[in-house]
């Protein structure tokens, strides 16, 4: 594909996010949740782990802690113990407990509104941190870049960069501030059903006509 313009990269990328967004009309955040607090637990747990896996653990942990002040007062080794299957539960549990200390101890109990803030909580980064503003308090603060973000942008010749970091700059300059949430979104849904990683389905891509790495 001949070097676009600006121009051309910008209407190409609003041709190719109506059409995604078209689609699937029902892309939203796959991890179960109720409330803010809820959803900064499941992402925590959602590392190196499948959505499906995560909202099979939640409810039983929310059961258990329905709280930041009871999640703050939890035993380490009950939490261990829900989040187990989860992979790196340790960690994880390690990370939950204090998170919601901090949420306790700093912010009256309630999950904070801002990056600058969320980064600061155990177990959160800038990832989290984007799924947790964007989804929980629609606040479009960032485009959240896991592997099916990060390989169709790349795929799509919306980036060349490798680095989650650089690839959402690439993207945030890209598409206007209102889509950066539900950018993520249409990218994971066309990542799981169509754009495999191994074995994309360019012959029914939506997209194949304007993506520079169709197999069609």
């Amino acid at each position: 594909m001949p070097r676009e313009s600006k121009k051309a990269l910008k209407e190409r990328a609003d041709a190719v996010y109506r059409i995604l967004e078209e689609e699937y009309p029902d892309a939203h955040c796959a991890l179960d949740h109720r409330n803010p607090y809820e959803l900064t637990v499941a992402t925590i747990l959602s590392a190196q782990c499948t959505d499906e896996r995560v909202n099979m653990v939640t409810p039983e942990l929310f059961r258990r802690f329905p709280a930041p002040e009871d999640l703050a007062g939890a035993r380490q080794e009950e939490v261990e113990e829900i989040v187990h299957s989860t992979g790196f539960f340790r960690n994880k549990a390690r990370n939950l407990i204090g998170m919601a200390e901090a949420v306790v101890e700093r912010h009256e109990g309630h999950i904070p509104r801002t990056l600058k803030d969320l980064v600061k909580l155990p177990g959160i980064g800038r990832k989290t941190a984007n799924v947790v503003l964007g989804n929980a308090f629609d606040i479009d603060e960032g485009v959240v870049v896991d592997t099916h973000v990060k390989r169709i942008s790349k795929r799509l010749g919306f980036t060349r960069e490798t680095s989650p970091v650089k690839v959402e700059r690439d993207l945030m300059k890209l598409f206007p501030r209102e889509r950066w949430t539900m950018l993520a979104h249409l990218m994971i849904f066309h990542g799981r059903a169509i754009c495999d990683a191994r074995k994309p389905l360019c012959g029914e891509c939506p997209v194949a006509h304007l993506c520079p790495s169709a197999r069609v």
